[in-house]
């Protein structure tokens, strides 16, 4: 039997992953902004399932949680820092009060989790999942900030696995595609300054159509990281889904041909042997 920690357990992945973990037998520790969200989902595993209150912009938030977590089950295996949201828009559209809350939570509230669950962590070892996204590999027009946020997710991530390795934690870097789950209803918003300039790249058609339509089963994705999570030749990446292996296949492609197209002249840029 392992142990979870995940938060954003109010709806998406996050729920589903809780829900998952606790069917196959294991005990987790379930977070949400508003604990009355969830409550009602632990109900039918007894003392297999906690809730817990945590917003994870709140750093003293975050150590209470784990603390509970701890004084409930003496530790736990995995932390799955699910918690976010995005911003769709123009980078000019976008204003410090709709975008710096977002890396509040996206980029901030993982730190803050993580550096809770550390010690925990490095007494027994585990995994951490980071949940991503295949806006994490590629950054396109429209949603710029979501793109930042999720590409500090994979610096982040990849630093933690080189830190963490002596301690035999690992760090699994989950990147979905689109799913059908309510990300693109309730966890997006839009910038409030929607200006026609932008309109040729704007999201917010995208949102609009392929809310609800999905190619993606969330079911068979969370599958698939419980499946990553117990093996022991798992990668660091997880890209999840047709879309998200293309959107990572394109930018290999095209970085590939900006590092040989100017290879030649970029390196040739260290001081003259004397």
């Amino acid at each position: 039997m392992r142990t979870w920690f995940i938060t954003g357990c109010s709806s998406g992945f996050g729920q589903r992953l809780a829900v998952a973990a606790a069917k196959r037998g294991d005990r987790v520790v379930a977070t949400a902004r508003n604990i009355a969200v969830i409550e009602e989902m632990a109900e039918p595993f007894g003392g297999r399932m906690i809730t817990l209150p945590l917003d994870v912009t709140d750093p003293a938030a975050a150590r209470a949680a784990v603390a509970k977590a701890v004084e409930t089950f003496g530790g736990f295996d995995i932390l799955v820092n699910n918690a976010g949201y995005a911003l769709f828009g123009a980078i000019e559209e976008g204003a410090p009060q709709e975008y710096r809350p977002m890396f509040e939570v996206n980029v901030f509230g993982l730190i803050e989790t993580t550096r809770a669950a550390l010690p925990v962590l490095r007494r027994s070892g585990g995994t951490i999942v980071n949940m991503s996204s295949g806006a994490g590999i590629e950054g396109r027009g429209g949603g710029g900030y979501y793109h930042a946020a999720k590409f500090a997710v994979e610096g982040i991530s990849e630093a933690l696995a080189g830190e963490l390795e002596p301690f035999g934690i690992r760090v699994l870097i989950v990147e979905p595609g689109p799913f059908r789950t309510d990300f693109l209803g309730r966890s997006i918003t839009i910038a409030a300054n929607e200006m026609p300039e932008y309109a040729a790249t704007s999201r917010k058609p995208y949102r609009q159509t392929n809310d609800g339509n999905q190619a993606g089963d969330p079911d068979k994705a969370v599958a698939v990281i419980l499946q990553a999570v117990d093996a022991h030749d798992a990668p660091l990446h997880l890209p999840l889904g047709p879309a998200a292996h293309a959107i990572a296949e394109r930018k290999l492609a095209a970085f590939r041909s900006d590092i040989d197209g100017w290879r030649d002249i970029t390196i040739a840029t260290d001081f003259d042997p004397v």
